[in-house]
This record gives structure tokens, sequence and C-alpha cells, in this order.
């Protein structure tokens, strides 16, 4: 089951005005290691979710929080144009 990692502060913004509100997910795997993927909600709440294929593969959860606290607002533009 996926786990909510991380809320993002930065806003992504589409070329429509519409804002997006980044989220980083995560699931353990059956192996063990996780997985950690991207998912953008408009903030108005109207429109579907957007949401990237895996973006990092990772040995446990904890590895997962510590990649998603450095992610700067240039990838999440970066993974916002891949879930598009």
């Amino acid at each position: 089951m996926a786990e909510l990692i991380r809320e993002h502060s930065t806003r992504i913004q589409e070329s429509d005005g519409t804002l997006y509100l980044a989220r980083t997910y995560g699931k353990e795997r059956e192996d063990g290691t996780w997985e950690g993927w991207l998912e953008f909600s408009p903030v108005d709440g109207a429109g579907p979710a957007l949401r990237t294929g895996r973006e990092t593969s990772q040995p446990n959860r904890d590895a997962v929080v510590y990649w998603a606290s450095g992610l700067e607002p240039v990838y999440l533009e970066g993974a916002f144009a891949r879930a598009v």
C-alpha cells in the first residue's frame, strides 16, 4: 500500500494557470526494497491528479524519505512534465 512520504512546499503552475501541489509517495516491494514516485494534485481540487512512474528505488523507507527531502523545485518541474 502506498504511503505519503512528503508534501512539498513548491507549487507547480501549468500553462493554463492551474496550480498543483506536489507529493512524494512510496511503497514497499515484495523484496523489501522501496520505490518512490510523485503525484501532482490541483490545489483547487478540480481535475485529476497526475502521477509519474517510479522516480527512485531505495533499500528502505528511510532512504525514500531522505531522497524526497532533497528534491529541488527544478526536479519537481521536470517530474511534472513527465507526469503530464
